[in-house]
């Protein structure tokens, strides 16, 4: 059965797409932390992180750079954070988080944004992408 990640891949789950290439592709999650809270992702479907491709692997972090500098300057964040947790999908998935304050970080306050914030966070993020 293929994961949520891979059906938001194959465009069969909506998803408020930030970036994409042959190997990753990025999204805002639907219960961010904070506004403007990405995802990262390989496009194949690798449980753990330390299972992932070494191509996909680095493009994974090549464009994580590229994009944490859009989340930032999108939502004026002192920091954009990083994680690695693995246990709500099984797919290997990078968060990308702005934080203004260690305690941004807590992920027991994520919760889903309105349609409207989702939207112009994206607009946002991928106009400083360009």
């Amino acid at each position: 059965m293929s994961s949520v990640f891979t059906k938001i891949i194959n465009n069969e789950l909506p998803a408020y797409r930030i970036f994409e290439n042959d190997k990753v592709i990025s999204f805002l999650t639907i219960e961010p932390i904070q506004l403007g809270h990405c995802l990262v992702i390989p496009k194949t479907e690798v449980d753990h992180w330390m299972d992932t491709d070494d191509q996909e692997y680095v493009e994974v972090y090549k464009q994580a750079k590229v994009i944490a500098r859009a989340i930032q300057q999108a939502t004026g964040s002192a920091r954009v954070a990083q994680a690695v947790v693995g246990l709500e999908v099984p797919h290997f998935h990078l968060h990308l988080i702005p934080m203004w304050d260690p305690s941004d970080l807590d992920f027991k306050k994520a919760k889903p944004s309105s349609e409207e914030d989702m939207k112009i966070i994206q607009e946002k993020i991928i106009n400083y992408l360009n």
